[in-house]
């Protein structure tokens, strides 16, 4: 939290567009962070994402909003972000699924950490979560736990003792209906975010794959009115 008198600290905010995103936005800046956030255009199929993270990062007063370009289509492997893999209709389960994007968190983290180190920020913000989530091997505590200890020997801010950086994880212990809920609280406008992986090209969402499924369940467990617009 700020001290009176003294500038707010900076933090980089990983922020996709989606609902988990934007909460974790809005939770940063009632913190008192100034936050700064960061995007990427990595090759998804569901780049209309890019278009909600500009508004939300808007709507919800970043000091600044960029968006990065990674191309992760190179690598393949992935239904996001490979053409010739389909994205598969919600079947819950075990394992890993076809949705996940090799290395994607830690390449975003890694880029979030070096513009963090510019700004003079120690804090980076991400909404990953344990509980409702898809089985992604990167969002895991023992992933971000890692990470943060890279971060502080991989930098001259850390290991001139400057700075040292933590990951912020709010939503990592929160069911989807805990996070809408806070989301809420802290006004956040859900209609004005993009969760599908294969949102059409007006922001639709599909109702068949794995997000648009958690974010249905969410709002429904949370007694909250989805605003998602389906195709």
């Amino acid at each position: 939290m700020p001290v009176a008198g003294r500038a707010a600290p900076r933090a980089v905010v990983l922020v996709s567009g989606g609902l988990d995103s934007a909460t974790v936005l809005a939770i940063a800046r009632e913190a008192g962070y100034d936050c700064y956030a960061l995007s990427f255009d990595y090759g998804q199929r569901h780049r209309i994402e890019l278009e909600a993270a500009d508004r939300v990062a808007r709507a919800l007063g970043a000091k600044e909003h960029r968006t990065m370009r990674i191309d992760l289509g190179g690598i393949g492997g992935s239904a996001l972000t490979d053409p010739g893999v389909a994205v598969p209709e919600h079947q819950g389960g075990p394992g890993i699924p076809v949705t996940y994007v090799p290395a994607r968190n830690t390449l975003f983290l890694a880029l979030a950490l070096g513009w963090a180190e510019v700004l003079g920020a120690a804090d980076i913000f991400i909404g990953v979560n344990a509980v409702d989530y898809s089985g992604y091997p990167d969002c895991r505590p023992a992933f971000i736990d890692a990470f943060t200890a890279l971060a502080n020997v991989a930098t001259r801010a850390g290991v001139e003792g400057t700075t040292r950086f933590k990951v912020q994880t709010p939503l990592l212990t929160l069911s989807k209906a805990e996070i809408i809920r806070r989301g809420v609280a802290l006004g956040v406008d859900f209609a004005s975010t993009v969760s599908c992986y294969q949102a059409d090209g007006e922001g639709r969402a599909c109702g068949r794959c794995d997000s648009c499924y958690l974010r249905r369940e969410g709002f429904r467990a949370a007694g909250v009115a989805d605003p998602t617009r389906y195709c």
